[in-house]
């Protein structure tokens, strides 16, 4: 049996003290945005360098043995009681991973309390996991060393599902958290099936627009065009399945839609490099900074659902990006009389459900932390989003550019024009080639493009 004394821990942390070498030097962050001092203050002195052999020993004990052993106990209140008096900002966010997960108000205390401790200010206890994460990525606090194989650790004791896809890769796992449901991990074209996640759809079934008699003229859909063919993915499937694997146009697509982000983006999964199958997307039940994780079923490779580029796994070893094609975010009566032949998935995608978070439960503001967010525009003003020939990521204000628009003004930024389609925006080259732009809020697009440049500023 597990020996459970506060002795045993006690031995242990001073037969590692001796063996340690002195504390690393600490340095503290001068290079933030003023924005980001005014909204969270200064942040505390960050600790260089390795971690001694008894905090590491500490980091074991409080975050992967609590997690695999599925234990909290005098052992590990005592390693944490070490990691509190380290004041290294680093361990928050192991806590704020705990946390996430936590639900006894005792050990939410315990936690809390150690948080602050370690931040240099008393955090507010009411959404502590929010607060405490919001902080850290304002402030930019690094991880501990060996973060990966203790957040993995506490990950995957909740999601057995998970082991695959908490490996490293070019993703900062710092900001990885749980959005609150399990891995779509079914295989293809068994989308019926039911399942404890959020349910992509592959291959649906489509009507003519004629036959889509349940869609209200201003339903809102997602209106993508290839090859001349044209489709539209109404928000109300999207909000329940938030992935489609489809084939339009003679192309294969996944299509993630992030109802946290308001963006709806089109992925061209097919004319691959020779030996690559096929990538089916799916959810996989994470969020980063507020903008779902999805991966490929095949290989588990997870792809940054933003930029389309696979971070980890096989896919990201061979180099996949996946080019996009538009999205127009519009209404249904405009989306179809702009394009009389259009298909539409068919009703019974959306189980039953009639959601609109962004009128609902998102209209307040982001409900998962983002940290700091740009100020040049407000948190979810619509904006769209291109990079241009020469890398440059532009946003386009969707209010100010569609007045614009429609006064027959042109707008362009190098490569880059944009044009209206059926009520909404998409944008081309000088020769009207789509260039794979889309909708998004702007602390999404700002946060995964921090050095965008904001047209007409």
């Amino acid at each position: 049996m597990r020996p459970n004394t506060r002795a045993l821990f006690t031995v242990s942390m001073l037969a590692l003290s001796l063996a340690c070498t002195s504390a690393p030097q600490a340095q503290s962050s001068s290079e933030l945005p003023d924005y980001v001092i005014a909204e969270f203050g200064a942040p505390p002195a960050i600790p260089t360098g390795d971690l001694s052999s008894a905090m590491k020993f500490a980091m074991r004990v409080a975050f992967i043995d609590s997690a695999t052993l599925s234990v909290w106990d005098e052992n590990q209140q005592q390693a944490l009681e070490e990691i509190k008096k380290s004041g290294d900002p680093r361990f928050g966010w192991l806590i704020a991973d705990l946390l996430r997960f936590v639900s006894g108000p005792r050990l939410q205390g315990e936690l809390t309390d150690a948080a602050s401790a370690l931040m240099g200010k008393e955090l507010p206890r009411q959404d502590i996991w929010g607060n405490l994460t919001d902080h850290l990525m304002a402030w930019d606090i690094p991880a501990p060393p060996d973060y990966l194989r203790a957040k993995r650790a506490i990950f995957t004791s909740i999601v057995p599902g998970w082991e695959e896809i908490f490996v490293e890769g070019d993703i900062d796992w710092r900001l990885v958290s749980w959005g609150g449901v399990l891995i779509d991990d079914r295989a293809y074209d068994t989308t019926d099936v039911l399942c404890n996640c959020i349910p992509a759809a592959d291959n649906p079934e489509v009507s003519t627009a004629e036959e889509a008699t349940w869609l209200a003229e201003d339903d809102i859909v997602f209106g993508i065009v290839v090859n001349g063919e044209a489709r539209a993915y109404p928000r109300q499937i999207m909000e329940v399945r938030e992935m489609v694997n489809d084939t339009l146009g003679g192309r294969d697509l996944g299509i993630p839609y992030c109802t946290l982000c308001g963006a709806a983006q089109a992925y061209f999964t097919d004319e691959l490099p020779a030996g690559i199958e096929r990538p089916v997307l799916r959810t996989s039940g994470l969020l980063i900074r507020s903008n779902k994780v999805m991966y490929d079923v095949n290989t588990y490779s997870v792809f940054d659902t933003f930029l389309g580029k696979a971070v980890t796994g096989p896919l990201a070893e061979k180099g996949i990006k996946l080019e996009q094609a538009s999205v127009v975010t519009t209404d249904w009566a405009s989306w179809w009389a702009a394009h009389p032949d259009t298909t539409v998935l068919l009703e019974r995608y959306a189980l039953g459900r009639d959601f609109d978070f962004r009128n609902g439960r998102d209209a307040d503001g982001p409900i998962f932390p983002i940290g700091d967010v740009d100020p040049r525009l407000p948190v979810h003003e619509d904006v769209i989003g291109i990079v241009t020939a020469s890398g440059t990521p532009v946003a386009f204000q969707r209010s100010t550019a569609l007045a614009a628009l429609l006064r027959g003004e042109e707008i362009a930024v190098e490569n880059v024009r944009l044009a209206l389609d059926a009520g909404g925006i998409k944008a081309v080259d000088s020769a009207g080639n789509d260039l794979g732009s889309h909708q998004a809020f702007w602390f999404a697009w700002s946060q995964f493009h921090p050095e965008t440049e904001l047209w007409g500023s």
